[in-house]
């Protein structure tokens, strides 16, 4: 499985709440529907056929870099996704 994001794209930070409330949802939850710009990703394999891709964002409006996870993320509506034009 390739990332859903690449280096230099622009994204959307989305709100958690299709989980149940975690510690984590309040810190990233005052950056939802902000846009940010992809810096770095990581993936980790937990198990042997699964890997999860992990972001740092670098925050449009404070310049601040977050780690989110790929379900945390949307391509921005001015930037299409990886591949696609």
């Amino acid at each position: 499985m390739n990332p859903r994001y690449s280096a230099g794209q622009k994204v959307v930070i989305k709100p958690r709440t299709f989980r149940p409330p975690e510690p984590r949802d309040s810190t990233l939850n005052i950056y939802a529907g902000q846009t940010g710009t992809i810096v770095n990703y990581y993936w980790i394999s937990p198990r042997f056929s699964e890997v999860f891709y992990i972001y740092r964002v670098k925050v449009e409006s404070n310049g601040k870099e977050i780690t989110v996870h790929e379900d945390e993320i949307e391509e921005s509506a001015n930037c299409p996704l990886k591949g696609q034009k």
